[in-house]
């Protein structure tokens, strides 16, 4: 059974940081690109950032130079670091696992950027 578990989320002021985990078990952590989603209320959910197997990155044009995404395929473990963060950053933040089309997801992490 796949699962994809969220951590690392919570209320941060403006200019703030935080480092949301995904600890991911039931798959061949090591081939499937891994990603952070958020989804803000009202909105679609949106791609963050993106890793690769062989560990190429991509980002949203909103986050670039203030996230950054990483994984330990040891540990089987994703990791988002926030920096420098905005109100328009507060959403829920989903870990996904993606293998040629075939996605999994996690249950999310509530991220609050408020002063």
């Amino acid at each position: 059974q796949v699962q994809l578990v969220e951590s690392g989320g919570g209320l941060v002021q403006p200019g703030g940081s935080l480092r949301l985990s995904c600890a991911a078990s039931g798959i061949i952590f090591s081939i499937y690109t891994m990603g952070w989603y958020h989804q803000a209320p009202g909105k679609q959910r949106e791609l963050v950032a993106r890793i690769t197997h062989s560990g190429f990155t991509n980002y949203a044009d909103s986050v670039k130079g203030r996230f950054t995404i990483s994984r330990d395929n040891a540990k089987k473990m994703v990791y988002l670091q926030m920096n420098s963060l905005k109100p328009e950053d507060t959403a829920d933040y989903y870990c996904n696992a993606d293998y040629i089309g075939t996605m999994h997801w996690g249950e999310g992490t509530q991220v609050t950027v408020s002063s």
